[in-house]
């Protein structure tokens, strides 16, 4: 399997940093090492919701993710590698992305995702001697970026970061750009990564225990060559078709309502987030398969978004709670979030919009309703109801974990000619509903170095079921299938 320059100059000079100090060397091979073991079931029906045939998965995975880091004074190292196994394409990985881009394939197979793979999940070099504070680090290098919510930053990409944590402030600021996906099945990115720069900053302030206030930035330079369309040349599903530049500015306000390990009685989180910016869009063809009169055209878009929720503790072990989301029509998310979190209240991290459907900020409100229980530190589990609908009933959502798909049929033998994605209805917003059940079963704590609290989810072994069913509403048409679901079962064990 043949890595790209870039990815061989990662690993190389990770590796070198890591271990060209002699004394660092001593202390990653004395305890600083380790080797993660994830075995994952999935059973997966009707992404396509019946509009297609095959779609299914149902499959098991190996996923071997070997680590090693080190400190020596105020520096510090990390490196994961993974290689990964299975019986069909399955998602062993949380930060995977779902949706149609993630198994995108060109003519020459650039992108398209495979049963078996290596990958370099993170590379970086630390250093924490800017401040005396000791949660302050400075991170170069390919690293795992998260923010509470996972609806602005949960991913690993390439990044110089810098991360101030005290009891009374904490920020983060920061620059990245997505240049490789450090796998050996996809090599090249998908088009919306491809020359798209980010730019970062946070930060909260606690102004009286337990309760945090905060405001939050992102700017994306999207520069990156657009692909116009020719006539008689087909289009390639890794072309460029937009770029453009966009920022967001949010407020947020929380009772630290996605830290597990608190005890309020009442735990509250709320966000309002404003959009802006402006964006070319490559046009097609004409109909009659001539170029259009101009190759591309130029908007300015607007949007806001707002996430609520408040979660009621009814005794040491019982949470219930309710959540809103809504987002404008044209509003979208940064491409960094995976908006997976903590909010049900439990140690497992849970998607805020549905395991099945997996929306997200895009012309779509959500209204959330969930209960969850927590054993000690052995069990926990989360029943979770979502209904979601569309903002403005004529436009599309964002990208989801539903693929359906408009068939042309031969009207003669009924074989496929073509498929394109599926139009929701006009004039419909109903989206569907959805049921979650996330149930863990932890095995025992284990300790890691506070530098990897963001590459490592869980600090110990563990069994855990995750699963979504989800029922398309009337915006998806009378011709789908009634239900689909998602559901994993993963066995994590650390050495």
């Amino acid at each position: 399997m043949k890595l790209n320059p870039f990815v061989k100059a990662g690993i190389g000079l990770t590796f070198a940093l890591i271990w060209s100090c002699p004394t660092l060397a001593a202390m990653t091979e004395s305890k600083n090492f380790g080797l993660e073991v994830k075995i994952t079931g999935q059973s997966e029906d009707d992404r396509d919701l019946g509009t297609a045939p095959g779609g299914d998965v149902n499959g098991v995975g190996l996923d071997l993710r070997p680590w090693v880091y080190g400190e020596s004074g105020a520096w510090s190292a990390y490196a994961m590698g993974q290689a990964v196994t299975s019986t069909d394409i399955i998602e062993t990985d949380t930060l995977q992305q779902s949706d149609s881009e993630s198994s995108q394939t060109t003519d020459n197979g650039d992108r398209k995702t495979k049963k078996n793979y290596l990958a370099m999940r993170e590379f970086w070099v630390g250093y924490s001697g800017l401040t005396p504070y000791p949660g302050e680090i400075l991170k170069f290098g390919r690293q795992r970026l998260r923010n509470d919510d996972g609806q602005w930053r949960d991913t690993n990409i390439e990044a110089l970061n810098w991360t101030f944590d005290t009891t009374l402030l904490r920020a983060n600021v920061g620059v990245a750009e997505r240049f490789s996906e450090y796998r050996t099945d996809l090599k090249e990115l998908a088009p919306k990564d491809k020359d798209r720069l980010h730019a970062y900053a946070d930060a909260a302030y606690q102004w009286t225990p337990g309760n945090w206030v905060g405001i939050r930035g992102h700017h994306t330079h999207d520069d990156g060559k657009l692909d116009y369309a020719e006539p008689g040349v087909p289009r390639d599903s890794l072309d460029k078709t937009q770029n453009g530049d966009i920022s967001w500015l949010g407020l947020t306000a929380d009772s630290d309502a996605y830290n597990w390990r608190n005890t309020n009685t009442v735990n509250y989180w709320g966000s309002i987030t404003g959009m802006s910016g402006d964006r070319d869009s490559v046009n097609p063809l004409n109909a009659d398969g001539t170029a259009p009169a101009q190759a591309k055209r130029s908007d300015d878009i607007n949007g806001w978004a707002t996430d609520l929720g408040v979660r009621l503790r009814l005794d040491p072990q019982w949470q219930v709670g309710a959540a809103y989301a809504r987002a404008s029509a044209d509003y979208q998310q940064n491409g960094l979030e995976s908006n997976r979190s903590n909010y049900t209240g439990t140690r497992s991290r849970v998607h805020r919009f549905g395991e099945a459907f997996r929306g997200e900020m895009s012309n779509m409100q959500t209204a959330t309703l969930f209960g969850s229980w927590m054993l000690n530190d052995q069990y926990d589990a989360s029943l979770i109801y979502h209904k979601f609908w569309r903002v403005d009933g004529n436009k599309p959502v964002g990208s989801n974990g539903i693929n359906a798909v408009e068939n042309n049929t031969d009207d003669v033998t009924g074989a496929i000619l073509s498929s394109t994605s599926l139009p929701l209805q006009d004039g419909n917003k109903d989206l569907g509903q959805e049921m979650d059940l996330v149930v863990t079963k932890y095995f025992k704590q284990g300790l890691l170095p506070a530098a990897l609290s963001q590459s490592i989810d869980e600090p110990s072994a563990l069994v855990r079921f995750r699963g979504g069913v989800f029922k398309p509403g009337d915006a998806y048409g009378s011709q789908v299938d009634s239900y689909m679901h998602r559901a994993f079962i993963d066995v994590i064990w650390r050495f």
